[in-house]
């Protein structure tokens, strides 16, 4: 009778046991579910003679978790002008398709204004992602806490940038204008060959990875750009075109400049905000201002309607390191989505047909993850200038 209740005990004992290694083998990975069905009661006879009662598990049974389970439908991808708008919808769209295709939901590019367009729209849920110059993404995280930055472009190996000073007038040159580029050596606006700096200039071209005078494809060559020596005092007095007020290479640091020179932009200057990087650049070719700022080098956007770009519009100084632009993403997008869209947005810079889209929409050659660290220079501009508070 005894052996007989020793046995029973052991029994339940290791019943009880394997039920919880069976609880414990349910907390699988994020992709499976595993689920142990109830218990069932089996009576089997006894050394004794007696009935012993056991308890055996029932077959584990396995639910996938789908991984996109969180994702939206659709995603709406902000974007603001570089270029005129309407060509800049027309330009993103193979970006998009190509999203759409290979991360699996719908991707639809919306083209704002301007830089306070697309913060609003990404502060109100209107837009997902935004393609921000590094004070736009500034101004709009210090409004929205919640929203992050996802990618940082990079050009030709660089994850920094330049505004640049450009001019119709080379009367205002302190020696005559050569084919070259700015570049910041020890501290101090260098001209450098063109082919030794980091921004690709108008008149240049990879040919077959090497990089060379550019011919469009109707045979027209592409004048190489002129660039000269001239103070930042030569504005004084004179139509100056920035792109807009938020813009970080086509207003607030070279604005900056001029603050640190005692230029008072309202007393000093008449000026205009033309919105875009290609509106300056054409005001200054067809001599509506005198000087104009834009991204380095910008000069490129017009080069295949106007191939004398580079020659008419001389750049003849630079902001200060900038660091390169980025794409935003609202608050709440799941992190799973946020590593697709970089890694296809990745894999499509390594097309043909991405790495001309992204050089006809911002000059991106490669991407990065981004960090939010990064930007505190663009920070203390802004506080420097009043337009954001410390």
């Amino acid at each position: 009778m005894r052996s007989s209740m020793r046995r029973s005990s052991l029994v339940a004992l290791l019943v009880a046991f394997s039920m919880i290694l069976a609880a414990c083998a349910s907390t699988g990975s994020d992709d499976t579910t595993t689920t142990a069905a109830a218990a069932t009661e089996t009576t089997v006879a006894s050394d004794s003679g007696g009935d012993a009662t056991t308890t055996s598990a029932a077959a584990e049974t396995t639910t996938t978790v789908d991984p996109k389970a969180d994702w939206p439908e659709e995603i709406l991808f902000g974007f603001i002008p570089s270029e005129k708008q309407e060509k800049l919808a027309d330009t993103v769209q193979p970006y998009m398709d190509y999203l759409t295709e290979n991360v699996g939901i719908t991707f639809n590019g919306i083209i704002t204004a301007d830089y306070n367009g697309l913060v609003v729209a990404m502060g109100a849920g209107n837009a997902d992602l935004g393609a921000f110059g590094p004070f736009g993404y500034v101004q709009a995280k210090e409004q929205y806490p919640d929203m992050g930055v996802l990618i940082q472009s990079i050009r030709f190996g660089s994850d920094l940038y330049h505004g640049q000073w450009f001019t119709n007038d080379p009367s205002i040159c302190e020696d005559e204008p050569v084919v070259g580029a700015y570049e910041w050596v020890d501290g101090v606006p260098t001209i450098k060959a063109a082919d030794d700096v980091a921004a690709l200039q108008v008149g240049w071209a990879y040919n077959d990875g090497v990089l060379g005078p550019e011919v469009l494809e109707d045979g027209r060559a592409v004048a190489q750009g002129l660039v000269c020596t001239a103070p930042l005092e030569v504005a004084k007095g004179r139509s100056i075109a920035f792109t807009s007020a938020t813009s970080t290479s086509g207003g607030v640091f070279p604005q900056l400049q001029l603050f640190n020179e005692g230029i008072d932009i309202e007393e000093d200057l008449e000026y205009s905000y033309l919105t875009s990087h290609d509106a300056t650049v054409s005001a200054v070719y067809n001599g509506d201002f005198d000087i104009g700022l834009s991204f380095d080098d910008a000069r490129r956007t017009l080069r295949k309607e106007k191939t004398d770009v580079g020659e008419k519009v001389i750049v003849y100084n630079i902001t200060d390191d900038i660091p390169n632009d980025v794409v935003a993403v609202r608050g709440g997008l799941p992190e799973s989505l946020q590593l697709a869209i970089f890694e296809a947005t990745k894999a499509y810079l390594g097309t043909e047909e991405g790495e001309i889209v992204f050089d006809e929409i911002y000059g991106w050659t490669d991407i990065r993850l981004a960090r939010d660290e990064d930007f505190d220079i663009v920070r203390e501009a802004a506080v420097k200038l009043g337009v954001a508070e410390e």
